[in-house]
């Protein structure tokens, strides 16, 4: 069955490397969110992210890997992988250089696969110092780098994040303004449902994850509510 990933517009990410217990995954299914995508930047293995997979696969919603390296983009029973290129780094391997990588490592099911154009923001994030991203951007800067993801290399998905903090709505607006073809994700510190109702007008997507760990499942449902 086709999974309509243009579809989603609120995305759950939870962490390998961050343990949940039964209940709080039965609130995150059971909140609202379109899909859970499983995704960490740091300290991900063959060993948690299968470990988290089989917390979650029973319960029927839509799974996204979304892989930090090739060695965590290897798992079956996922619907999707979203593969991120970080456009602002500052090291060609996480532009294009680990996805070489992928490719000569092993077999890659392309049809499960949707590129992601990251353009990262947030300087004091474990993905901001491991890529050496740029996140000094104005929002033309950052303007700039989603419309040659969208116009020029075709990006299906354009993804702002800011990592645990709370971003610049005005920026998330620029991006918005430009984008023809591609969808434009937002991620980082949508913890209240104000957050959450202000980044959606600009974004098609929000994605909510360390919400979960620190604010709970009310948090959560709080943030699917405003934008439906």
């Amino acid at each position: 069955m086709a999974v309509h990933w243009k579809h989603w517009v609120h995305v759950t990410k939870l962490d390998p490397d961050r343990s949940i217990d039964p209940a709080m995954v039965e609130g995150v299914v059971t909140s609202g969110t379109d899909a859970l995508m499983l995704s960490g930047t740091q300290n991900v293995t063959q060993e948690n992210l299968g470990k988290l997979l089989e917390q979650v696969k029973a319960y029927g919603l839509p799974l996204v890997v979304e892989p930090a390296g090739p060695e965590s983009a290897r798992f079956r029973g996922v619907d999707l992988l979203f593969v991120p290129s970080v456009l602002n780094s500052g090291d060609v391997q996480w532009v294009v250089g680990k996805h070489r990588d992928w490719v000569l490592s092993q077999k890659v099911e392309w049809e499960k696969v949707v590129p992601e154009a990251y353009i990262v923001l947030n300087a004091d994030s474990a993905v901001g110092k491991v890529t050496r991203a740029d996140c000094n951007l104005t929002p033309p800067q950052a303007a700039a780098y989603a419309t040659v993801a969208d116009r020029y290399f075709r990006f299906p998905i354009v993804y702002i994040e800011y990592s645990g903090k709370y971003g610049d709505p005005k920026l998330v607006a620029a991006v918005s303004d430009v984008m023809e073809d591609a969808i434009l994700y937002y991620g980082g510190g949508i913890d209240t449902a104000e957050k959450a109702a202000e980044m959606a007008r600009h974004a098609d997507t929000i994605v909510v994850g360390n919400a979960v760990y620190e604010r709970g499942i009310d948090a959560l449902k709080a943030t699917v509510q405003a934008i439906q």
